[in-house]
């Protein structure tokens, strides 16, 4: 959102004018900036990723990256995801799971929204289970079902149905609605409100299309992320750091002080990241 082609506002101009007193860049200046690139405010990891990106400002590279965690180490996140297959396949199949939690929620609870196995129930809760199980691969992520045509040469009527049930919520806080074709499409595990989001969905298909939350998918709803205050501050900051004209007050003293020297390229990183963080949550 912050390297368009084209500028959009003067900000950019003055990043882009830092960009290119650096060129050609450090393969280290790359590997921060990607970073910075990748960064999605809605994933449930966010807040870290941010204290790693600004680490690595600091220290002037990083290790970090896609496919740099060690092999066969999990997030509890992906024990929640695998759990909630197993509880959901199992509904589909007429069993019951017990003594497994998603999230803090139990099996029990997790099905109870969904009524009678209607078999149209099960073949939404179908569409759910492959949405969160392309998570639980590690290079299969972001599969659009519901809303692709071509997914559905058959069970037409089903998707069809789904696509007309409508839910009821609303966006910064006024009336909204989104289909539950789409809720189902936007189900991000990776998702800060996976398990509030999941429960909407369910809630749906059960029939319960007024929900007591507001669906956050993404960009959607994503100002009531619980990390959007620590966030603002941390764009303060920063921009307290690369911007000499910045009027702001809302400074971290401790994270001016491992940002060290105000070094071009380090001004140039902070401001990349401060106006990421800033266009994601609209500050």
């Amino acid at each position: 959102m912050n390297c368009p082609a084209e500028p959009t506002d003067d900000e950019i101009v003055r990043i882009d004018a830092m960009e290119d007193a650096l060129s050609p860049l450090t393969a280290d200046l790359k590997a921060t900036r990607q970073l910075i690139t990748s960064l999605e405010m809605c994933h449930h990891k966010a807040d870290r990723w941010v204290t790693l990106i600004i680490e690595a400002i600091a220290a002037g590279k990083t290790s970090k990256g896609p496919g740099s965690r060690p092999e066969g180490t999990r997030h509890p996140a992906e024990m929640a995801w695998q759990n909630c297959v197993q509880v959901l396949s199992a509904w589909r199949d007429g069993m019951a799971v017990t003594g497994v939690q998603i999230g803090g929620i139990s099996a029990q609870e997790l099905t109870s929204v969904l009524g009678e196995p209607t078999a149209l129930r099960k073949w939404q809760v179908q569409q759910v289970i492959v949405k969160v199980q392309s998570y639980t691969e590690r290079d299969v992520r972001y599969v659009e079902i519901m809303e692709n045509e071509d997914h559905f040469l058959k069970d037409v009527e089903f998707r069809e149905a789904t696509m007309l049930a409508i839910i009821r919520d609303n966006v910064g806080g006024q009336p909204a609605e989104i289909s539950l074709a789409a809720a189902i499409d936007h189900l991000e595990a990776c998702h800060w409100d996976f398990i509030g989001n999941l429960m909407i969905v369910l809630n749906a298909i059960g029939g319960d299309l007024s929900p007591s939350r507001p669906y956050a998918a993404c960009g959607r709803n994503i100002n009531l992320s619980p990390i959007r205050p620590r966030m603002k501050e941390i764009a303060g900051t920063l921009r307290s750091f690369w911007d000499e004209s910045s009027k702001t007050a809302i400074t971290d003293a401790s994270m001016l002080e491992l940002l060290g020297d105000r070094t071009l390229k380090k001004r140039w990183l902070a401001a990349s990241l401060d106006k990421t963080i800033r266009l994601q949550f609209g500050l």
